[in-house]
C-alpha cells in the first residue's frame, strides 16, 4: 500500500503566534519546505461525529488575503460536497454564498485602492 505524507512546520513568536508557516508533501512537485501564509486542516472524528478544524495564519498575512482564502475554501467545500455526495443543490448554495462574498470582497478591494 502506498503512503503519502503532508507535513506542516510552524515557527511561533514568544506569544505562540505563527510567524512563518511551511509545508511539504510527498506529491508536491517542488522539493522541500515551502512557505505559506495560512493553512486550514479539517479532520472528521468519527467517534464523536464531529469536525476538528485547525486554522492557522501568519501574523503578517494581509486581511484581504485572509478573506479571499476563506472564500476560496468555501468553493473547495462546495466541490468536495459535490464530488463526495452528488448533492448538487447544497453545493450550489455554498457556491452562491461564496460568489456573494467574492463580490463584497471586490468592493472592499476597490475601496482600498481608491483610498490610496
Amino acid at each position: 500500500m502506498a503512503q503519502k505524507e503532508i507535513k506542516f512546520t510552524i515557527e511561533q513568536d514568544e506569544e505562540k503566534i505563527p510567524e512563518k508557516i511551511y509545508w511539504e508533501a510527498t506529491d508536491n512537485p517542488n522539493e522541500g519546505l515551502e512557505e505559506t501564509k495560512a493553512i486550514a486542516v479539517g479532520v472528521w472524528d468519527h467517534f464523536h461525529r464531529g469536525t476538528l478544524f485547525i486554522p492557522l495564519w501568519s501574523k503578517d498575512m494581509e486581511v484581504l488575503d485572509m478573506k479571499r482564502f476563506c472564500i476560496e475554501m468555501l468553493g473547495c467545500v462546495a466541490d468536495t460536497l459535490r464530488n463526495a455526495t452528488g448533492d448538487e443543490i447544497m453545493a450550489a448554495e455554498i457556491d452562491e454564498v461564496g460568489m456573494a462574498l467574492s463580490k463584497r470582497l471586490q468592493k472592499e478591494m476597490q475601496a482600498v485602492q481608491q483610498g490610496q
